[in-house]
């Protein structure tokens, strides 16, 4: 009975996240736009933090490292339907560029789609730790990227 509770709560709190969270609060991007790299987080809290991507939401882990993620719901890359991050498949690198990273990093519902994937675009198979542990060992060298976009970006409109 408590799983049925808890999925039954997970699918209504990733029923309606893009009108809840209709942009990243960190870069401004429009989350239906991303549908399919978007992350939605439910924090011990009760809390819900709609991201544009798992670059952007590793930042919110991170800036709320007292909060602990109760579910973790990522957009699948063909279907742009939430799906558990943790049992997603993912993709990781290849030569589409991904969002918010040089690196991407994909999600997939299930191993077919993944490997469908890769054999177009290249990359490898993963599953969301090592997602994870990719988006934090890119950050860096992500961040300054987006920096230099935006610089230019402004530069243009000047």
């Amino acid at each position: 009975m408590m799983v049925f509770v808890f999925t039954g709560f997970s699918m209504a709190f990733a029923q309606d996240d893009i009108a809840k969270h209709p942009a990243c609060p960190l870069c401004g991007m429009n989350r239906a736009k991303f549908a399919h790299s978007r992350v939605l987080i439910e924090y011990d809290d009760g809390s819900t933090y709609g991201a544009c991507s798992v670059h952007c939401a590793a930042i919110d882990m991170v800036v709320n490292i007292d909060k602990a993620p109760q579910a973790v719901m990522v957009g699948d890359f063909n279907t742009k339907q939430l799906i558990d991050a943790e049992k997603a498949v993912w993709v990781i690198g290849g030569n589409k560029m991904g969002v918010m990273t040089k690196r991407a990093k994909w999600a997939f519902a299930d191993e077919t789609a993944a490997q469908s994937f890769i054999a177009q675009n290249g990359g490898n198979l993963a599953d969301f730790e090592e997602a994870i542990k990719a988006t934090f060992e890119d950050m860096y060298q992500d961040t300054k990227m987006i920096r230099e976009k935006r610089k230019m970006k402004k530069m243009k409109k000047e």
